[in-house]
């Protein structure tokens, strides 16, 4: 292969990619659903681990084109609640990975503004985990320039029974009426309260669900399917699920003027 020809030919894609971009335009909110790594690895002939290894340097990819595009929130789907019925093996490869992930990258995630924001029912995961998720969230809580959602041990329904539970209590404690109760205040005890709802998700392998994501977030979201498999999703990919979404007429329930 002429390696010098092949990184000639990607650099302009990119280019001509960029310049398809409206500044104006770049969603504020982009979430991602990582899929795809284990058929990575099989169509390699490689063990499942090797392809959840290679999804996070598609992450560190991904984390850095959004902060070059100013992009300010990015949620990650990296761990359902449904993940545990997988082999303890794989489980406990995948915990490893999270905590060297964000023992080895939240310094220079820092040092490039990058909040880390770890959501979900993180008391359920390893001690090492929870240590870690901890270290980052006190190093990065003040930063602004990038919001990275890591979903782990999260489930969209999970997550709108808690929030149902806190609104009980609520009530019944004297804090607040039913007839007080509105879409804004039910926002508010998600694991995303105080953020936009995404303006854009990503599903790189080809399929067409949402499993169990953001199921009340992306109530208007605009979906984007990619036949990549997530090890293989990178810049190029991204801005051409921009560019798509720009391309897109949202009226939110409404007609267009």
């Amino acid at each position: 292969m002429d390696f010098v020809k092949f990184f000639k030919n990607r650099r302009s894609s990119q280019e001509t990619l960029l310049n398809s971009i409206n500044r104006d335009k770049i969603p504020q909110h982009v979430a991602i659903i990582m899929d795809g790594n284990g058929r990575w690895a099989q169509k390699r002939g490689l063990p499942r681990y090797a392809g959840h290894k290679a999804g996070v340097e598609a992450l560190k990819d991904i984390v850095k084109a959004c902060i070059e595009l100013n992009i300010k929130i990015l949620s990650v789907f990296a761990f359902s609640t449904e993940n545990w019925k997988r082999p303890k093996e794989e489980v406990s490869i995948l915990m490893d990975l999270l905590t060297k992930y964000l023992a080895s990258e939240k310094d220079d995630l820092h040092k490039n503004g990058v909040k880390i924001n770890c959501i979900g029912s993180l008391d359920k995961l390893p001690e090492s985990a929870q240590n870690e998720i901890a270290k980052a969230y006190v190093l990065t809580k003040d930063n602004q320039k990038l919001i990275l959602n890591i979903a782990l041990n999260y489930g969209g329904r999970l997550e709108i029974i808690e929030a149902a539970k806190k609104l009980a209590v609520n009530i019944c404690e004297g804090r607040m009426k039913i007839d007080e109760i509105t879409e804004e205040i039910f926002s508010s005890f998600l694991f995303t309260n105080g953020q936009p709802d995404p303006d854009l998700l990503i599903r790189p392998s080809g399929e067409m669900r949402l499993s169990n994501f953001y199921l009340w977030q992306t109530a208007y979201t605009e979906l984007y399917v990619s036949s990549v498999l997530w090890p293989d999703f990178r810049k190029n990919n991204l801005l051409e699920a921009i560019i798509d979404y720009q391309n897109r007429d949202r009226r939110f329930g409404g007609i267009k003027k």
